[in-house]
């Protein structure tokens, strides 16, 4: 770290959000069905909001919901909804507000003197969870710059006891605010770690570079968090990455060589997984590592089928995708989970033959043959496959159903 900006550390460091969630605050939770049609959408979902509360590590002890057609300038719920909350936080003994929104600077402010607690948004405890889980020293940059372009637009003080200090001839007159030294010792440090980041990236493109002399395909497992992607990347490598039953899990990028069949092998890379309204600073700041997504030959996009929220999860995907360039990279759907469902594994056909889909249940070690069988065919493929191997696809399909795809 640059000389100068070591207070920096205590401002928006790791250490920071470990000091914080490490007593398992009592938490409550604050979701509002927003627009004119709110009152025909019925109560928001608070469930994916409870999940990323803990995986923070910190505990869910009350929940908020309501209506409004838009936010308040102020305080965005209202001055009767914050009224209600603060009188449920001392009943409760919450220390903690978290918003599922995003909410401004003026109004963060304004909820925490009005409810007497601290407020969190929905983008602030999202960063949290990435300060607390990430572990590669690239990682720790990108979380930091993350931290600091949020961090930016809410810094406060203004005191003005610096402006005693004086220059030499010429140069008197009023010296910095608080303000004014915070602002340009995070401007230092942001600029430091987008330049320790950029070299990063030249090594990262040399590394991607390297892999694709060899002819090996290069494909990046996309998707939602908590859908599968590592219990799906470590049954094709065995590669051990952790893989638990919880948002954002890994952070870090990890990539292997997989063998599919006698001189056919793929570079598969586990990316960081996907959210709704995931920051824009956090994929700014992660954009080099998401550009292993961007520029592979081909996505195998990891659904939770047994998840009631999928297409909306699907389309929160598709809308990263975009905003990182990967939206027109030939995809496969990978449908994770489907012993939960009761439905067999199974390989399913686009309308010009190519493999558009696999069902399959990763945690039961069931259909990964069909997820290779998938790749060998989108990166070699044949004209029309021979017999035998035609009988090996009926095989796998046999006593399939086939279901639409509008009921699954």
């Amino acid at each position: 770290m640059p000389v100068g900006l070591a207070e920096l550390g205590s401002f928006a460091g790791k250490g920071q959000y470990e000091a914080q969630f490490s007593r398992c605050p009592r938490t409550l939770v604050v979701a509002l069905q927003l627009g004119r049609a709110s009152a025909a959408a019925g109560t928001p979902n608070t469930q994916e909001i409870a999940e990323l509360v803990a995986s923070s590590g910190a505990q869910v002890v009350a929940t908020v919901t309501g209506r409004r057609d838009r936010p308040d300038p102020a305080l965005f719920i209202g001055s009767g909804k914050a009224e209600e909350i603060r009188l449920l936080s001392a009943d409760q003994g919450v220390e903690l507000v978290v918003f599922d929104h995003e909410l401004s600077p003026a109004q963060q402010r304004n909820l925490q003197n009005a409810l007497g607690r601290r407020v969190i948004d929905r983008v602030a405890l999202i960063l949290d969870i990435f300060a607390l889980r990430a572990q590669s020293h690239e990682g720790k940059l990108q979380v930091e710059l993350a931290q600091l372009n949020y961090l930016s637009a809410r810094l406060v003080r203004g005191w003005t006891h610096l402006e005693r200090q004086r220059g030499g001839i010429g140069l008197r007159g009023p010296g910095e605010t608080q303000l004014e030294t915070d602002r340009r010792l995070l401007g230092q440090r942001v600029k430091y770690l987008k330049q320790r980041l950029a070299g990063l990236d030249r090594q990262r493109l040399n590394r991607r570079r390297g892999r694709g002399r060899d002819g090996s395909l290069k494909v990046s497992l996309v998707g939602y968090t908590n859908a599968g992607k590592s219990t799906i990347f470590n049954g094709l490598t065995h590669a051990g990455v952790l893989a638990m039953n919880q948002l954002f899990a890994t952070l870090d990028t990890t990539s292997r060589r997989v063998f599919l069949a006698p001189g056919q092998f793929m570079v598969l890379s586990d990316t960081v997984g996907f959210i709704r309204a995931l920051p824009h600073s956090l994929i700014q700041a992660f954009k080099s590592t998401l550009q292993e997504a961007a520029e592979a030959d081909l996505l195998l996009h990891v659904i939770d089928a047994a998840d009631p929220e999928r297409h909306a999860h699907e389309d929160a995907v598709n809308q990263v995708l975009a905003e990182i360039g990967a939206a027109d990279v030939p995809r496969i759907q990978i449908l994770n989970k489907a012993d939960l469902l009761q439905l067999p594994c199974r390989l399913e056909h686009g309308a010009c033959g190519s493999i558009s889909r696999v069902w399959i249940s990763a945690a039961q070690g069931q259909g990964l043959d069909l997820v290779r069988r998938a790749v060998s065919f989108f990166g070699w493929p044949s004209p029309a496959p021979d017999a035998t191997e035609q009988d090996a696809i009926d095989a796998l399909t046999a006593g399939a159903p086939i279901y639409p795809h509008s009921l699954l």
